[in-house]
């Protein structure tokens, strides 16, 4: 499980280190095999472990091809999904497609969401999480019945 936030760098060949501590379960479990693609919704990509990926693709592939909205998310997550595999040293790459939608440059925000993670600009990540923040503080959420019914 992935849990937390934490700052990375982009390297010049636009490669990010995988924070150590999740290393040996991207490992063990996965053999340092992820998947990333672009989230449909916010300006960030989303990795995840092969196997999780796996689950997300036979959803995809369930869906409609004659449905326009089915069909034009199979295209984006499918079409920009990019297999990722851990290097000696911990890295994976991103592809210049994938960095490009997200606006990635140096800073990095690893965002850990349990089965996979976001990656965010750094910039990005402040303005969205202080939105967020915002929006649950002034208490103009609209909750759904599944979050009314969360207990913290």
């Amino acid at each position: 499980m992935f849990r937390g936030a934490s700052a990375v760098n982009l390297d010049t060949k636009g490669r990010i280190a995988i924070p150590t501590r999740y290393r040996p379960e991207l490992l063990e479990q996965n053999q340092g095999q992820l998947v990333c693609t672009v989230d449909i919704r916010q300006p960030c990509l989303l990795l995840y472990p092969l196997s999780e990926w796996e689950v997300v693709e036979k959803k995809l592939l369930a869906l409609s091809n004659f449905d326009p909205a089915q069909r034009s998310l199979q295209r984006v997550m499918l079409g920009y999904a990019t297999e990722c595999e851990l290097d000696s040293a911990g890295r994976i790459l991103l592809s210049a497609p994938l960095r490009q939608h997200a606006k990635l440059e140096k800073g990095i925000m690893l965002v850990g969401q349990l089965n996979k993670f976001e990656i965010w600009a750094e910039t990005e990540w402040n303005a969205q999480i202080e939105q967020d923040i915002e929006l649950g503080s002034s208490g103009h959420f609209a909750l759904s019945d599944a979050l009314k019914t969360l207990s913290l």
